[in-house]
């Protein structure tokens, strides 16, 4: 039975962020709400969990798994970053975005995408998962809480609870999200590409749905 914990969506209590933090150092799944919609999360390392969201998903090893970090700084620990890939990223993050970029060599390999050797990477604007993050001191790996053949991302901590109770092991309950996905944009071959239009403004990066 997944635990449930109701946060202030502004100023979340530390002690149940504290809590959060542990039930993912001990291996838990969680479902979490963002600036876009819920995810699911986990600690990076742990190999079983990477197979629970796959299952829970219904996605296989090409699915691009997403890190959330705190900020730009921890980014480039994990992915190959030039100047004007940061440029980028600074100019638009904290926000609804992912970004695919060329992994470095301190991501497990299963993690990847198998062919392309890349990760996704997202700076989320939310006072709850910020405040998560903080607590963790590290990235936390994620994907879109977006159920096999759904179209529309979970967005209701009541109905995740009701749904994937015996699937998590915590739902972090702060108020609805939004009905959208992030946008997914692949700059690791230089010029952006638009892979998902989400509720990320594609303006800053001079593209458009055709």
């Amino acid at each position: 039975m997944a635990q449930f914990f109701s946060l202030f969506p502004e100023s979340p209590q530390p002690r149940l962020v504290r809590q959060a933090a542990n039930i993912l150092r001990e291996g838990g799944l969680i479902a979490f709400p963002t600036d876009s919609a819920y995810a699911l999360g986990g600690h990076l390392g742990d190999a079983p969990l990477l197979d629970r969201i796959r299952r829970l998903r219904g996605v296989d090893e090409r699915h691009h798994f997403t890190l959330l970090c705190r900020d730009l700084s921890e980014i480039a620990t994990f992915a190959r970053v030039d100047n004007v890939q940061y440029r980028l990223l600074k100019a638009s993050t904290p926000g609804p975005y992912t970004f695919i970029l060329e992994a470095t060599r301190e991501l497990p390999r299963r993690v990847l995408h198998p062919k392309r050797k890349t990760i996704g990477i997202r700076i989320p604007e939310h006072p709850v998962t910020s405040a998560l993050l903080a607590e963790l001191g590290e990235p936390l790996l994620s994907s879109t809480l977006l159920l096999p053949g759904e179209e529309i991302p979970l967005t209701d901590a009541w109905e995740i609870r009701e749904r994937l109770e015996a699937e998590v092991d915590l739902v972090i309950e702060a108020g609805a999200c939004r009905p959208e996905a992030t946008t997914i944009i692949d700059i690791s071959r230089g010029t952006p590409e638009l892979l998902r239009a989400g509720c990320g403004s594609l303006k800053p990066f001079g593209l458009s749905i055709d």
